[in-house]
């Protein structure tokens, strides 16, 4: 499959209100470790928790976990994810607003659009499911389905995959920003998502509310999808 134009989104920051969702999701999970006996440690803080989003899973317990046996890393990725899922399905969070009608026109005006992001295949998938996105999305890319190390390396490999001949990156973080330069995409950082100041300087675009990715957009062709 060759896709002339696509549009790769992060998820957590940039399409969802993740720290509504993952602060929980975590706390639960430290309180099962030490359940379990598997993590003698506090729950690190809130902040803490959210500077984690954005990165792969390993990372993540890198930084939150650090010196933690397999058996509690594995058991966190478990607890987590479950602790996620059962949370979506409570519906503790939402989009941000604007979100799917948003999308909804990019895939009337003949985008190809897809989900690049750091978390696991499960949860993504979870969430796309629960906000009927999937029909909107020609593929959906993250670290925890190919197992890539980096952002850079996923993005990579979407557009190798696809034969995308030109994107545009959108997420709230350095790392898709850095994803979207190195791999030669124009990139749109969101600056309603996790960014700290500063964290989207470099970004070709920096926009305040999702509607606004409308604004910097080319026109292309709905039935040969080029640009016009």
């Amino acid at each position: 499959m060759t896709v002339p134009f696509a549009i790769l989104f992060d998820m957590d920051g940039t399409l969802l209100q993740t720290e509504k969702l993952s602060t929980p999701a975590f706390i639960r999970t430290f309180d099962q470790l030490r359940q379990k006996g598997l993590w003698q440690g506090e729950t690190p803080d809130e902040r803490e928790l959210i500077n984690v989003l954005g990165m792969t899973i390993e990372q993540i317990w890198d930084k939150l976990l650090p010196g933690a046996s397999e058996e509690a890393i594995r058991s966190a990725d478990a607890f987590l994810l479950d602790n996620e899922i059962q949370l979506l399905k409570e519906r503790v969070t939402e989009l941000y607003p604007n979100v799917k009608s948003t999308l909804e026109t990019l895939r009337e005006k003949g985008f190809a659009l897809f989900i690049a992001s750091n978390g696991q295949e499960e949860y993504i998938d979870a969430i796309c499911q629960e906000y009927e996105l999937k029909p909107l999305m020609t593929d959906l890319y993250s670290a925890g389905r190919f197992r890539t190390h980096s952002k850079n390396d996923l993005v990579a490999k979407l557009l190798s995959d696809y034969k995308i001949g030109q994107a545009i990156m959108v997420g709230d973080r350095h790392s898709d920003v850095e994803a979207g330069k190195t791999n030669g995409l124009f990139t749109i950082g969101c600056d309603f998502g996790f960014a700290k100041p500063g964290e989207l300087d470099g970004a070709d675009v920096i926009i305040t509310s999702f509607t606004q990715l409308l604004n910097h957009l080319p026109a292309i062709d709905t039935n040969t999808q080029e640009q016009t």
